[in-house]
């Protein structure tokens, strides 16, 4: 595993963090009354059920300094009708002031927070641990919205740890999840298998502090007409969208690209997406001839223009016409450890759009990006000769141990000419360290996508294209199998009164 953000270590959070996540006030509750407080041990929080028996109000138990800060009672979000609100909270949880950090055969950056890696690591942007007031939200319901879902856990205030008693598929039909609230961990390496898989939509991260692992999304055309708005992605957006962490997730049919940090263009570094940290992900088979309003698409990842310190480490980008990943004007960041698959167009892209930038009176400059590590081997789709880092425009990159194949395994050339190649790492997280590219195939494969040890038919078809050197691009999901389904599961989960993030490590751990 290249980096695990958050899943590794006892009291550190993610190893990408630049600034561990505060805390202020409790998750939700407009109410006033109190529900069941104190564990049997009498620390951490007690268990409470929003809105129960139709209830509106909401009580809250916070239990003070638990058992070396870490901990946090129990929340069912909405239950038996009610319209959820209470909270369950413990401060100083997930290490107390800072975080902690564990590190084992490398180290995670980052300027704060808690740091956790295994067998290299990612670093310069990212969330810390939720901390102080973090309340654990329990999602009970597959649908949608409404009680006991994921929607509602996303949209409920405050410091929030969500977990799952559920397994199977969430139909999102055609509308998008966003994140608004900040400070989240959506951890769902707790479901049971087969783990939690979103389909016919996609969501937008508009906020900070989040960290989210162990989801799939496979968002699909979703029968839509062509240029009829519905364009799922997964993305970050705008200027509050900062110290992000996606991890050990899959992301499959894109309408627009399948997983990218976003915002406004013309903004600055401030008033955009920044310190973000996309790792051990599965990114692969963005549509192409679909309904995307400019026509033929497939995109991976899209680094915005000035989106800064975004790490892209540890992932498998696989049948993307484009953009694995695409850094524009003014972007910085790491690209380490990823494997590059059947790209078409373009595999790494780096430079603005110059006519995108003709009235701004501004004058672009390129992405500075530091380039180490990765493999990408040519598939059907591939331009032939195509190199590994390419540039439109403007396209500046610090370029080592990188290692590009054709369909054959012949060499193929790592950068175009027009690329700027720099002397010195522009951007490099404090503590990253790679690994060689000769080894990169073998612990992608073994380790990146969600739920490595109970992958679905979708993200197992794809490793296996990149065994046998098969697979291509497609234009809708229906050509390679249709939406998955799944038996809905079920089980309780009974939460720790303490080590919160050590308990959500030992369900990583079995998955990882």
């Amino acid at each position: 595993m290249i980096f695990a953000a958050c899943s590794n270590g006892s009291d550190g959070g993610t190893g990408a963090a630049t600034s561990g996540a505060t805390t202020s006030g409790s998750a939700g509750g407009d109410g006033g009354s109190s529900a069941t407080t104190s564990s049997a041990s009498g620390n951490g929080g007690g268990t409470v059920t929003t809105g129960s028996a139709g209830g509106d109000g909401g009580g809250s138990s916070t239990t003070t300094g638990s058992a070396g800060g870490n901990g946090g009672g129990t929340v069912t979000t909405g239950s038996a009708g009610g319209d959820g609100g209470s909270s369950s909270t413990t401060t100083g949880s997930a290490g107390g002031d800072g975080g902690g950090s564990s590190t084992t055969t490398g180290s995670a950056g980052g300027d704060g927070g808690g740091s956790s890696t295994t067998t290299g690591s990612a670093g310069g942007g990212g969330s810390g641990p939720v901390e102080g007031e973090a309340a654990i939200l329990k999602v009970t319901s597959l649908a949608a919205d409404g009680p006991g879902s994921l929607r509602q856990a996303l949209a409920t205030p405050g410091p929030r740890i969500i977990v799952f008693e559920v397994g199977g598929v969430i139909d999102l039909d055609k509308v998008r999840l966003d994140i608004t609230e900040p400070f989240v961990t959506i951890a769902g390496q707790t479901a049971p298998s087969p783990g939690i898989t979103l389909i016919r939509a996609g969501m937008r991260i508009r906020t900070h502090d989040v960290r989210i692992h162990h989801l799939r999304f496979r968002m699909g055309d979703a029968g839509a007409a062509p240029a009829s708005g519905f364009e799922p992605d997964v993305t970050t957006d705008g200027a509050s969208a900062y110290n992000i962490v996606v991890d050990h997730c899959s992301f499959a049919w894109g309408v627009d690209e399948n997983l990218s940090v976003s915002g406004p263009r013309f903004d600055g570094p401030d008033g955009t997406s920044r310190r973000v940290t996309l790792s051990n992900n599965i990114i692969a088979e963005g549509l192409v001839e679909s309904v995307h309003e400019k026509g033929s698409h497939s995109m991976g990842t899209l680094v915005h223009d000035y989106c800064t310190d975004v790490t892209v480490v540890g992932n498998l980008y696989a049948h993307n016409n484009e953009r694995n990943p695409w850094y524009k004007g003014f972007a910085t960041g790491t690209i380490v450890n990823n494997v590059v698959y059947n790209p078409g167009k373009w595999a790494m892209r780096l430079g603005p759009v110059l006519r995108e930038w003709e009235t701004s009176g501004v004058t672009p400059e390129p992405p500075r990006v530091s380039i180490v590590g990765n493999y990408m081997r040519h598939g059907v789709n591939t331009m032939p000769n195509l190199p590994l880092v390419g540039t439109n425009s403007l396209g500046s990159a610090y370029l080592e141990d990188n290692i590009a194949v054709d369909a054959l395994g012949a060499p193929v050339p790592i950068a175009s000419p027009d690329i700027v190649v720099l002397p010195e790492k522009p951007v490099w997280p404090d503590g990253l360290v790679a690994l060689p590219a000769a080894s990169v195939v073998d612990s992608v494969l073994a380790h990146a996508g969600a739920r490595p040890r109970d992958r679905d038919e979708v993200d197992l078809r794809i490793i296996e294209d990149f065994v046998s050197g098969g697979g291509m691009f497609v234009n809708s999901q229906e050509e390679v199998g249709g939406y998955p389904t799944a038996e809905p599961t079920s089980r309780p989960l009974v939460v720790p009164a303490e080590d919160i993030e050590g308990w959500l490590k030992g369900f990583a751990d079995d998955l990882e």
